[in-house]
């Protein structure tokens, strides 16, 4: 009986080793999923950066072109190259030509341009790494920026979108989906807004992508589940990108991915551990499979 090949996505990512994110999210998600995930730490850490000190922190930008170069003398195709976490600026360019070495005509880019959350830098990004982000925004086919990265990428205020009427929050949302599709990616959705008061958190989408039959911008709108967990962006990206890869639509697949992150914080939250451990990932796993 013939089958469809296993889907094959190289992940540019951090290995924190101590709590649920990058790497060790994005590795279980998509294998529970049917895609197969070839890591690529961009650094290793003893810890996320969210809510620890003095964690360990190596740069593993040495290590990603030697990993390029066997992966060629190999033949390695992949069908997707997704990226997230970088060590800083000076690994953008690594990073792109990374993303250039192994594209293909059929080849989907999702960049995640990790670089802060509730309007401010993470503590090991810089504005220089913003600056250098549009760049590699720019070789993404499809892009998924939380609130604040979407305003730190456009340039715009980063507003209380919690405090404001519909149609206000509509218009500031669109101006910031069309702004990140000029960088390059067609597809693009922003995560993480806040709206009713807080009672309510959206993904806002847009698809300019020749696929696309309604070129306005969309979003999915869940009651707001729990509080806030590190990863959790990370384990939206990789829900979409194996939707995607298993011939989803785009607006489908972001109802997915939302969908399922608000699922596992609402697992999460029965569970007696800090935030900052993660999501409660592994009793959910089951489902992807069934997406």
């Amino acid at each position: 009986m013939a089958t469809q090949p296993i889907k094959r996505v190289a992940a540019l990512h951090d290995l924190s080793a101590f709590g649920r994110c990058a790497l060790t999210v994005v590795i279980p998600a998509l294998s529970a999923m049917g895609v197969q995930v070839l890591p690529v730490p961009t650094a290793l850490l003893s810890t996320h950066t969210g809510g620890f000190d003095d964690y360990y922190f190596r740069d593993m930008s040495d290590s990603i072109e030697p990993i390029a170069d066997h992966w060629e003398s190999l033949g390695v195709r992949l069908d997707s190259v997704y990226t997230g976490f970088l060590s800083g600026e000076a690994q953008c360019a690594i990073i792109e030509r990374f993303i250039r070495r192994f594209r293909g005509a059929d080849t989907l880019t999702l960049v995640d341009p990790v670089l802060g959350d509730d309007g401010v830098l993470y503590s090991s990004c810089t504005e220089a790494l913003v600056e250098r982000m549009r760049d590699l925004c720019a070789l993404g086919d499809v892009i998924v920026p939380n609130l604040t990265e979407a305003c730190m990428l456009c340039k715009m205020p980063y507003l209380d979108t919690a405090a404001m009427q519909p149609s206000e929050l509509n218009t500031y949302v669109a101006e910031l989906l069309y702004k990140l599709t000029e960088f390059g990616p067609k597809r693009v959705a922003i995560t993480g807004i806040v709206t009713d008061k807080c009672s309510n958190v959206a993904t806002a989408g847009l698809d300019l992508s020749a696929k696309s039959l309604d070129k306005t911008p969309f979003s999915v709108n869940l009651h707001r589940e729990g509080g806030s967990y590190p990863g959790t962006g990370d384990l939206f990206a990789s829900v979409l990108l194996g939707k995607l890869l298993g011939g989803a639509a785009f607006p489908a697949s972001v109802a997915a991915a939302s969908a399922f992150v608000r699922d596992v914080i609402t697992v999460s939250e029965k569970y007696d551990t800090p935030h900052r451990d993660g999501v409660a990932l592994e009793p959910c796993l089951y489902k992807l499979a069934q997406l």
